[in-house]
């Protein structure tokens, strides 16, 4: 389904959950199409997000065609967000997936205003916004005081690393990650994680881009990443070598049924995804009981 607004969803796929206490395996450690030294590889996805940061939200509209915005509101319909939650959005670092998450709330606590009898939904809701890119948290905030959020104590901003998060063992309710998790050194560790610290009954959720399954589409989409993209980078960021890089690092991300398969060996049950425009991204989702 080449470019349409509407998501597609090819059956849900449910994959069989081992002891949450899985073994994590290792591989090789990537940076695009390079292979890198494990403790190198944080540091130069680290310079990449540097480089982008400033011009971060505008090149996802062009790359996307403004479509990235449908896939976030799609990823939050997914979440159903709600008042009281702990929230943890992470490499969210511009706050893109955190701010739909505090409207959605928002727009519920409205409603409950309206209702006395619904006065506890009024409790504060916590989103933390967790990036190891300070560079990228900054964007996040300065449009955070842009939107009106500078003050809101609803959004807290925490530099950190996805392997190693420094929040307690079932402390929340829900955990993001969008386009975040690939570039990664372990995917294996995030995903141990994202687990320890969700409560029981809280979802896992992924959005990345992904695998394009349509062979015809696949070639479009193939010249549109190696040839546009970093042509785009050049052109309105002054950094090609970054962008080719990220589309790089796309080709090396799991395929759909793959990354549904370490989920499930990190634990999560009800495992399934959703792939939209063909498969150019896909939604994971998981929970833990």
């Amino acid at each position: 389904m080449a470019l349409r607004l509407v998501s597609r969803k090819l059956g849900s796929r449910f994959f069989s959950i081992p002891s949450s206490s899985s073994q994590l395996h290792s591989h090789a450690t990537s940076f695009g199409f390079k292979e890198v030294k494990e403790e190198d590889k944080s540091q130069l996805v680290s310079n990449v997000f540097s480089n982008v940061a400033s011009n971060y939200d505008l090149m996802n509209d062009l790359m996307s065609g403004g479509l990235h915005r449908l896939w976030k509101d799609r990823l939050v319909s997914k979440l159903n967000p709600f008042p009281q939650m702990k929230h943890l959005d992470v490499a969210g670092g511009t706050g893109d997936v955190a701010f739909r998450i505090l409207e959605t709330v928002k727009s519920i606590k409205y409603r409950a205003i309206q209702d006395p009898l619904d006065d506890h939904l009024l409790e504060e809701t916590q989103i933390y916004v967790c990036d190891i890119n300070p560079n990228m948290l900054n964007v996040g905030k300065k449009r955070a005081i842009e939107r009106g959020y500078g003050e809101d104590k609803s959004l807290v901003w925490v530099e950190g690393d996805a392997e190693a998060l420094g929040f307690q063992d079932q402390s929340m309710d829900g955990y993001t990650i969008a386009f975040g998790i690939r570039n990664v050194t372990h995917i294996e560790k995030v995903l141990s994680e994202a687990y320890r610290v969700l409560k029981r009954g809280g979802r896992f959720l992924c959005l990345e881009l992904s695998h394009v399954e349509v062979p015809v589409f696949k070639d479009i989409y193939d010249y549109y990443s190696f040839s546009i993209i970093p042509a785009l980078g050049e052109l309105v960021a002054g950094d090609r070598e970054s962008y080719q890089y990220l589309v790089e690092s796309i080709r090396r991300f799991p395929p759909q049924e793959k990354f549904a398969s370490m989920m499930a060996e990190a634990g999560f049950q009800k495992v399934e995804y959703e792939n939209l425009v063909g498969g150019v991204v896909a939604i994971h989702s998981g929970l833990k009981f």
